[in-house]
């Protein structure tokens, strides 16, 4: 089959890989209608994630049809339609068991930093080792677990983001404690605050303000979610979130934007390897963000994907301020079905996020124009080849 590798820093392929194979039997091997970037997979494109393995498929938000299973899967037949949460996990560890999904202690190879995480699709071994999504099949461990059927009435368009960024969005707006009445400030205007922000208005909250500096994403989040926005270039971000929450601040603060991407232009051998061998601190300036404006006693959510130690935290603002600071991969599981059920009610909107649609071996192209901001690409859905 055809599928998008990984070839070194800032390389990507479509070569021809091996077809996935049943290895368990609660495996299933799904055909993949849809798959999609995340800005995750920008800092395994830049080769600065360790352990990446040259020929590794990329992509871990997707949906497809079932086209084989394994004798211990329950819930699903061949040729059902599918959405895969991108974090895999077995549904019966203690971590399953506590709702905590991507904690899961089954779908991992190995520790990292003292501790085990859970398994994501298209990542480093570090996370399990699992294939990716950018390829014309994958096979889906814990079928039963991870797979959900698509009600009749919801698009692949729509129902392709309940994969990540719509749980993503959605744990961070439910454990970050948001409540009706609530003024919340999102920093980070693509899918994943986005789709936070949509959660918290759903929710009750009685303001949400969504923080970015790209004014495209912007007018997006006004157009299609109905709520404030600034734009951290060109405003006050701090004066406004007092006036617009009585002097107080904002009562939740959710960051989903993450350390910035390393750059995935070229660089010499020696840079590669200084950076595999010493990476540089990530440099959390949403977060530090979002603990400065929140006001006292509040709760700030961590959402964006870091890779290592961080530079310049605000510990002392945290303890000082009383604030009530969590952070996770997101626990799909525990929200999918419900927010597949929103879909179908029309209550949760997701398909203006996939701007821009293209054939499964144009994806180094659709990775440019995401990396870039190009043509006001927001995602990059990648289709098969016919």
């Amino acid at each position: 089959m055809k599928a998008v590798v990984w070839q070194g820093a800032a390389e990507l392929r479509v070569t021809q890989v091996p077809d996935p194979q049943l290895r368990n039997e609660q495996d299933a091997i799904i055909r993949v209608r849809k798959s999609v970037t995340c800005g995750s997979d920008l800092h395994l494109l830049g080769g600065h994630r360790p352990f990446l393995r040259r020929g590794d498929v990329l992509g871990h938000e997707f949906l497809g049809e079932v086209v084989e299973v394994g004798p211990r899967v329950r819930r699903h037949r061949v040729g059902d339609r599918v959405v895969v949460c991108s974090f895999i996990s077995c549904g019966r560890c203690w971590h399953c068991r506590q709702e905590q999904h991507s904690l899961c202690d089954n779908a991992i190879t190995e520790a990292t930093g003292g501790f085990a995480p859970g398994g994501c699709y298209g990542s480093s071994p570090a996370l399990g080792g699992f294939a990716g999504s950018h390829a014309e099949y994958i096979r889906v461990p814990y079928a039963d677990q991870g797979a959900f059927g698509i009600p009749d009435g919801v698009s692949d368009d729509r129902a392709l983001f309940a994969s990540d960024s719509a749980p993503a969005g959605w744990m961070g707006a439910d454990l970050g404690g948001v409540r009706p009445g609530d003024v919340v400030a999102v920093w980070g205007a693509g899918a994943v605050g986005h789709l936070a922000a949509s959660a918290a208005v759903l929710l009750g909250a009685e303001r949400v303000i969504v923080i970015d500096r790209l004014d495209d994403r912007l007018a997006m989040a006004r157009t299609h979610l109905d709520v404030e926005t600034l734009n951290h270039r060109t405003q006050d971000v701090g004066g406004e979130l007092r006036e617009h929450s009585g002097g107080r601040g904002p009562d939740v603060c959710i960051e989903a934007v993450g350390t910035q991407a390393p750059s995935t232009g070229p660089r010499s051998w020696y840079d590669r390897v200084r950076r595999q061998l010493r990476p540089e601190p990530d440099r959390p300036v949403a977060a530090r963000e979002a603990i400065r404006h929140c006001r006292k006693g509040g709760s700030v959510f961590l959402l964006g994907g870091y890779a290592g130690p961080v530079d310049r935290f605000p510990l002392a603002a945290v303890v000082d301020k009383g604030l009530t600071l969590r952070g996770a991969r997101q626990h799909g599981p525990r929200y999918i079905p419900m927010l597949l059920e929103r879909m179908a009610r029309g209550e949760l909107v997701t398909e203006h996020l996939a701007t821009h649609t293209m054939p499964l071996d144009q994806a180094p192209q659709g990775y440019q124009l995401f990396q870039n901001r190009l043509d006001g690409c927001v995602r990059a859905v990648f289709e098969p080849i016919e």
